[in-house]
């Protein structure tokens, strides 16, 4: 009976002391602050970029840049980073504006239209998704993506564009934007793309990468074929891949127009994208030039008369 006494008495000394531990620990562990997730952010951003200085410096795009993939589960993700030659300032005033976003992402073949809207704590950006050819807005699926600058210090950007449902059964968006200073008046930038799809969706998608798109292919290379030329990745993965590079491409043509007037800048942007993804047709050829200039300013009329029929004073 002692004995007993005594491992009851040990058994609730250690419970004891275990609710004791844990208390101290609920009170002593401080929220992680917003600087602090900041300098996180910046600090994982810098360090991306001296890690990888040599895939900047040569890679299959001849430019400063290079991206990762990555498909798990449901989720398919992709990496973008590259080296803008402008200030990270101008970077920042470009990107910090959710009109901007519109007239970025409206570059993109898929992207038939975007509005802009502002919530009472947020921005709402409403992209009118549709096939590669013209399609009136009326025609398209709306995709709602919440826009939201995480953090924006002297040094660092970080902007999030979120939807929880997207076409074709996709859910959980997200487009990432980050951004840090580099000498010589350049910008180191992040570009990341993610969504979850479903179990019906990725059999639809099997079907028709076997098919329809069995020729259209990624970035990645996954080997080499028989004559020694890479085989790049197909599927999801290259899906997810030529579309974080298009729009990469569409921030650095808003970029690259901000030096014309105002009025021809539109006509600068579309040519200066189409220029831009043509360097790699085998990945992003979907149609001429002269076919997508047509296409794009007809949408481009019907973004602004979406715009304006949003009546929300600020355009």
């Amino acid at each position: 009976m002692n004995d007993m006494n005594e491992i009851q008495t040990i058994n609730k000394g250690t419970k004891l002391f275990l609710c004791l531990v844990v208390v101290v620990m609920l009170f002593s562990a401080a929220p992680v602050s917003a600087a602090e997730k900041t300098q996180r952010g910046e600090v994982i951003l810098l360090d991306t970029y001296h890690k990888n200085l040599a895939s900047l410096e040569k890679n299959s795009f001849g430019l400063p840049l290079f991206l990762k993939s990555f498909e798990r589960d449901n989720r398919v993700h992709v990496d973008v980073y590259g080296i803008f030659a402008y200030p990270f300032s101008s970077v920042v005033d470009v990107l910090k504006v959710p009109a901007n976003w519109c007239d970025i992402v409206s570059l993109h073949l898929n992207v038939k239209a975007c509005t802009y809207e502002k919530l009472p704590d947020s921005w709402l950006l409403t992209f009118y998704i549709g096939r590669k050819g013209y399609q009136p807005p009326e025609d398209t699926r709306q995709v709602k993506f919440q826009y939201r600058i995480v953090d924006q210090q002297q040094g660092y950007l970080d902007v999030l564009l979120s939807a929880a449902a997207g076409p074709f059964g996709t859910k959980n968006h997200r487009m990432r934007f980050e951004a840090l200073p580099l000498d010589g008046g350049r910008t180191f930038v992040h570009v990341s793309y993610s969504y979850s799809d479903s179990a019906a969706l990725r059999f639809a998608e099997k079907a028709y990468f076997a098919t329809l798109a069995r020729g259209k292919v990624g970035f990645t290379v996954t080997g080499t074929d028989r004559n020694g030329k890479p085989v790049y990745i197909g599927g999801s993965r290259g899906a997810i891949e030529r579309n974080a590079v298009r729009y990469y491409f569409a921030i650095q043509s808003f970029m690259d127009t901000l030096r014309y007037p105002e009025k021809s800048r539109f006509n600068q942007r579309v040519s200066g994208w189409y220029d831009l993804t043509n360097r790699y047709r085998k990945q992003l050829f979907e149609m001429e030039k002269n076919d997508y200039l047509t296409i794009k300013t007809k949408e481009h009329k019907n973004q602004l008369l979406l715009q304006r029929r949003a009546g929300n004073g600020l355009q």
